[in-house]
């Protein structure tokens, strides 16, 4: 891996981690999400905008056919498997290059799985929202790697991996509504 790279990713984080030691109240963020507001007001399609305005790209979103929609666009459920592929990704990414492992390809594919009957209260037995999650982790390490160090940048990824943690931890949601 090129030093340039890891140097990069210290010279991006060495300081930031510094400041949050002294000042532990700027290492507090937000992200958010919001739909967008559309003349259609169609059940089964809408339009997210993830991130701040400054930075935030539309995804059109469809509901899945199993309660009713067409699946012609991600669905909420690939929206959470996705954000949770990228946080994890990203965190393996930047643990690499400060691990200085290099990776010569890498992929995250997560698989959720729920039972609809629960969301279209058919069984009221069935618990709302996915049973289960996985995280298949491929990835090819340059030649030479030693496999301890891929179970350590695996293990750092997995406790630096803010959506992961959250998903196994549960985090309280409040919901509000101004109706006007």
């Amino acid at each position: 891996m090129s030093d340039a790279i890891v140097t990069n990713v210290r010279a991006r984080q060495d300081p930031l981690r510094e400041r949050y030691k002294q000042v532990p109240e700027q290492a507090r963020i937000s992200d958010r999400a919001r739909t967008a507001a559309g003349a259609d007001m169609d059940p089964f399609h809408g339009c997210v905008i993830p991130g701040s305005q400054d930075c935030g790209v539309p995804l059109h979103f469809g509901i899945h056919r199993a309660v009713g929609g067409d699946h012609d666009a991600p669905n909420p459920g690939d929206l959470l498997c996705a954000a949770l592929a990228a946080c994890l990704d990203s965190t393996i990414r930047i643990i690499a290059q400060r691990l200085g492992v290099g990776l010569n390809t890498l992929e995250v594919d997560v698989t959720a799985d729920v039972d609809v009957r629960g969301t279209l209260m058919v069984a009221r037995e069935v618990p709302v929202g996915f049973q289960s999650m996985r995280c298949q982790v491929n990835l090819q390490a340059a030649e030479g790697t030693e496999p301890r160090l891929l179970e350590r940048l695996l293990a750092a990824a997995e406790q630096s991996c803010v959506n992961l943690q959250t998903l196994r931890s549960g985090v309280p949601v409040t919901t509000s509504i101004s109706a006007g």
